[in-house]
């Protein structure tokens, strides 16, 4: 499988492509740019058009062979098609992604590296973000908001590279999961979301141009999750604002 068009062409909202396989209900493309879901991000959503119809792309499942999109509709699928995201959700998407990592810098660099154990986002405009933290201070955790905000306001920019395994295991801090790395591309590179100043580390989902797109956020609620887990739930505070 090659690597996700969204990723190097994340501008890319719609696109004319062809049918390399169908299956009822499913359809593997030559090009998509659609994020399937991952490391907490939800896949994207969008549309697949042709000249019998239009479907909704309703999820994905990534085989050896491809990534196949799978339709509301079992009809056949063949000649030109048009494929378009859902771009605000995909925005919103971006938007947490980046947010959850500037939160993990914060919490990373405070209590001397503390390790993520899970993130979930939100179409809500919220995300969760989970901490190895054993006897943390949770009033702490909350008094950072004001640092976060601040350092989104100074608009960093957010850049991708790719590493070798090697690189990234002699980079400290790169991989920020306790459990999980990011999955190496075709090539077996990693690929590292870089906020330059601020942050980086090993991601494989879509993110912001720069942290000044983002809109300031706040902590809603933190919570333990038994004797060494420490849960934040973060939303962009203009959504939560009662």
């Amino acid at each position: 499988m090659s690597r996700y068009l969204c990723h190097d062409q994340p501008q890319l909202s719609e696109l004319e492509t062809s049918v390399v396989d169908w299956r009822p209900g499913r359809v593997r493309l030559d090009r998509s740019p659609f994020y399937p879901g991952g490391g907490g991000q939800l896949a994207d959503r969008g549309h697949l058009s042709w000249r019998n119809g239009d479907v909704s792309i309703t999820g994905f499942e990534a085989e050896a062979d491809g990534l196949w999109h799978l339709l509301s509709a079992n009809d056949e699928i063949d000649g030109a098609i048009k494929v378009r995201i859902d771009q605000p959700f995909r925005e919103l998407m971006s938007e947490l992604h980046t947010l959850s990592h500037v939160v993990n810098n914060f919490v990373f660099e405070e209590f001397g590296g503390a390790l993520v154990t899970g993130v979930q986002m939100a179409e809500d405009g919220s995300f969760r973000i989970d901490f190895d933290l054993p006897g943390a201070d949770n009033d702490r955790l909350r008094g950072m908001v004001d640092e976060i905000n601040d350092a989104l306001r100074q608009d960093f920019p957010v850049r991708q590279e790719y590493l070798s395994e090697e690189a990234v295991g002699s980079e400290p801090g790169l991989i920020r999961s306790k459990a999980v790395t990011p999955p190496p591309q075709p090539d077996g590179t990693i690929r590292i979301v870089d906020i330059v100043g601020l942050d980086r580390q090993a991601c494989g989902g879509t993110h912001l141009f720069h942290t000044g797109l983002a809109r300031s956020i706040r902590i809603l609620k933190v919570e333990n999750k038994g004797r060494q887990n420490r849960r934040l739930r973060v939303g962009i505070a203009d959504l939560f604002n009662d």
